[in-house]
């Protein structure tokens, strides 16, 4: 962790895990009493602001939030982590990739951003307009990382996409601006075009459910304390074919299917990381999925590899946590915390 005092490139440690988040985030009110309460219980830390949808469920489960004000006391320099959010519902993203970015021992800021060029319409304006802030708005800033989300957008061109050439300028910019940045899904294989040219397919159908992955290059640090085998959730109609991606002399494979394909790859000192399934998903996120295609009448079959004997009655089991933590722990130390400068 890095102090504001001293010598200003000594990295100390936290004894307590934080996240701050810019974005005022809450269910349920949330009082300074309750947070004093939970940190003398030295609970793990994050903090947001008073009113984020996600703050109440984070501390529901046992993840510590603090204020806004309490931050402002403590001599840290916090990583400064941007989410572009490309989700439809954004609350539910919010929540995920807060809740994998919570099991790291390093003091977080978040920042989320919106598309300027689309217009949600999933998701509240009033709640994008108090917690997001849009790419004009964040051009001149820098920051430690940055993570581009999925988008249900997978079955139209890229250059068909209303805010394309908004994400191709904000990919560009990445390259002076952040340190690292995480793909996740579509933002990777929209990443993977942007830099590299590399083609998206349309499959046969939708690959759908939790696939078994194989640990391709174990000595880099992106799956250091990965098994040799781990399940990742997928949820797309699209692929990068594994040919292209293993034939890019700029990326290296870290992780690969047999039926959903490379999950994971990097360029060299992981200024670019692309992750093709959902690790950040929930116990019930394919479910809601699965229904509500189900319920529109759409050709859907249960998720793979998820469901108790494949009895879509049962409760899903959760296989892919660890891993997922694992990863955005990873990616957080090894290839933004270790090598970003003091000074943005």
């Amino acid at each position: 962790m890095w102090t504001s005092s001293g010598n200003k490139d000594a990295r100390v440690r936290s004894r307590e895990w934080r996240i701050i988040c810019n974005s005022t985030s809450a269910v349920g009110d949330v009082t300074t009493d309750n947070i004093d309460e939970k940190w003398s219980r030295k609970d793990m830390p994050i903090k947001v602001q008073s009113d984020l949808p996600a703050k109440g469920i984070l501390e529901n489960e046992n993840i510590f939030v603090m204020d806004e004000y309490r931050a402002l006391h403590q001599d840290i320099r916090p990583l400064k982590i941007c989410i572009l959010n490309l989700m439809p519902v954004k609350q539910d993203t919010e929540l995920q990739l807060l809740r994998a970015l919570s099991n790291t021992p390093l003091h977080i800021d978040v920042t989320f951003m919106k598309m300027n060029s689309h217009v949600s319409l999933n998701t509240p304006i009033q709640h994008l307009n108090r917690f997001y802030n849009t790419f004009d708005e964040m051009r001149d800033k820098k920051f430690d990382g940055l993570m581009i989300t999925g988008a249900p957008v997978e079955q139209i061109p890229f250059e068909e996409v209303d805010y394309w050439p908004e994400l191709c300028e904000i990919m560009e910019w990445t390259k002076s601006h952040v340190t690292s940045t995480l793909h996740i899904c579509w933002g990777a294989q929209a990443g993977l075009y942007y830099h590299f040219g590399l083609e998206k397919v349309l499959l046969p159908q939708k690959l759908f459910g939790v696939y078994r992955h194989k640990v391709m290059n174990r000595k880099i640090p992106l799956v250091r304390g990965f098994d040799d085998y781990f399940m990742i959730p997928h949820s797309r109609h699209t692929a990068v074919r594994a040919q292209d991606i293993h034939n890019c002399r700029e990326l290296t494979v870290l992780a690969e299917s047999d039926e959903a394909g490379v999950l994971l790859c990097m360029t060299e000192g992981g200024r670019e990381i692309f992750v093709m399934g959902h690790p950040e998903y929930d116990r019930y996120t394919l479910q809601n999925e699965y229904l509500r295609d189900k319920n529109k009448g759409l050709p859907i079959q249960p998720p793979v590899n998820y469901y108790p004997d494949d009895d879509d009655s049962q409760r899903p089991d959760l296989q892919w946590r660890s891993h997922s933590n694992n990863l955005y722990s990873n990616w957080l130390n090894y290839y933004v915390y270790q090598v970003t400068p003091y000074e943005l």
